[in-house]
């Protein structure tokens, strides 16, 4: 398994770099599809936030889905720890989602994860100090509901393959989902 390894404001070793890939592999181990894993590893210099000085985040590709965690501790070892836990839950969990949604006889086909392009502009008259494209592949509302909780988002746009129109799903208040379609 190919793990990347940066540090902002933070030198990784070779024990830091040999325990964050172990614990990525273990994790992998649940699901044959994540080849390759990003771990980007903060040291906040700020006193306030001592607990929580060190920030890891691990993201990985996983069957056309992006898993991203993250998680903060006092020491670099602790929040690997708590990320590499909760990486190895969210690969679970996808895992358990695509093979029910395997065994439903109306969605045999996987859509394949859009890949984001990130792309900043120069500020304008509007100051969009970002710009995210990326393809849009019909799926269901299903779909766009696991890939929304793989990312971690609280919406997530995507084209509806039943009307073939932009849609917007979106986690409500209450812990229900909302679906925007245009009429």
């Amino acid at each position: 398994m190919d793990v990347k390894m940066h540090g902002r404001n933070f030198q990784i070793d070779n024990r830091f770099r040999e325990a964050a890939e172990s614990k990525i592999a273990r994790a992998a181990k649940f699901f044959d599809g994540v080849n390759s894993a990003d771990v980007e590893v903060t040291e906040e210099r700020n006193p306030r936030i001592a607990d929580e000085r060190f920030r890891v985040e691990i993201t990985a590709s996983a069957a056309g889905n992006v898993v991203r965690v993250a998680g903060a501790a006092a020491t670099a070892e602790a929040a690997l720890d708590t990320t590499a836990e909760r990486f190895s839950q969210q690969i679970k969990k996808l895992k358990g989602r695509l093979i029910t949604r395997a065994r439903r006889a109306e969605n045999k086909h996987l859509n394949q994860q859009a890949q984001m392009v990130e792309d900043s502009s120069e500020p304008d008259a509007l100051e969009i100090v970002k710009v995210k494209q990326f393809v849009m592949k019909p799926m269901t509302p299903e779909e766009a509901a696991l890939q929304m909780e793989t990312l971690g988002h609280d919406f997530f746009f995507f084209q509806s393959a039943d009307s073939d129109q932009p849609s917007v799903l979106y986690r409500r208040r209450d812990g229900a989902y909302g679906l925007i379609e245009p009429a």
